[in-house]
């Protein structure tokens, strides 16, 4: 009686460690794996991100690009800003330029290209809300970004449509008035207009990546379980021996 007791009072306190084991083992297993996918991210930006600039796609192929395909790719484009209100994004600093370290705004303005469609184009950083205008056609060189998403608990944009928390080309055209744009934006790289504001430059990625770390973590969880199991397996056993000399 005492030995079957001993098992019984055993399953169910090892199922439940089996149990632990297995989503810590998961959890680790799942991390190598987000790890892998960093890195690999991480070269294909660097690769777009490095590769020479080709001409913006035209219009009927917008819709076949994503950001899986086209993130990050550098383009060149012939645009005219017409004169109307930007929408200025507030920065606190910016983990893709490495020139901008304080607070400020990035300007978002719609670019009307030869053929009649927009697109909007994030012409650089200004440390206020003060910066020259920009007259006339212009060469630009920058690199395809997508939209963020929204925040739940903070407001798109100030109530006049001025100051942007987020990078929405598409909800900055609704709002300001613009017209129909492409569903991504250009982050500008070149020219850097006269005068130096707004401040355009190139991007570079610096995407963290502290998978290694999660995974030894949860893989070191799962040892310290294992070795705590059998110390606790161990000592069960024993004081089931000694109360079974002690109570023949």
């Amino acid at each position: 009686m005492t030995m079957e007791r001993g098992r019984g009072g055993m399953l169910v306190p090892g199922a439940v460690a089996f149990a632990a084991l297995l989503v810590l083992l998961g959890l680790g297993t799942w991390q190598l794996e987000r790890k892998a996918w960093k890195e690999a991210l991480t070269a294909t930006l660097d690769r777009r991100l490095n590769d020479a600039p080709i001409a913006l796609p035209p219009s009927y192929e917008w819709p076949g690009m994503t950001p899986a395909n086209s993130e990050f790719t550098r383009v060149r484009l012939r645009v005219e800003f017409p004169k109307t209100s930007d929408a200025l994004v507030y920065t606190s600093g910016s983990s893709i330029r490495d020139d901008v370290k304080g607070a400020g705004y990035f300007v978002f303005s719609p670019a009307r290209l030869a053929n009649g469609q927009q697109v909007v184009v994030n012409r650089g950083f200004v440390p206020g809300r003060s910066y020259p205008e920009v007259a006339g056609p212009q060469d630009i060189v920058g690199a395809v970004r997508w939209r963020e998403a929204p925040s739940w608990f903070v407001s798109d944009h100030d109530p006049a449509g001025d100051i942007w928390m987020v990078r929405d080309p598409s909800a900055m055209a609704q709002v300001k008035g613009w017209g129909p744009v492409a569903p991504f934006y250009i982050e500008q790289e070149v020219p850097v207009p006269p005068g130096g504001l707004p401040h355009p430059a190139r991007l570079s990625v610096h995407l963290r990546n502290d998978h290694l770390q999660y995974a030894v973590t949860w893989y070191g969880l799962a040892a310290v379980l294992v070795v705590m199991f059998a110390i606790w397996a161990m000592r069960r056993r024993h004081e089931e021996a000694v109360g079974k000399f002690d109570n023949p």
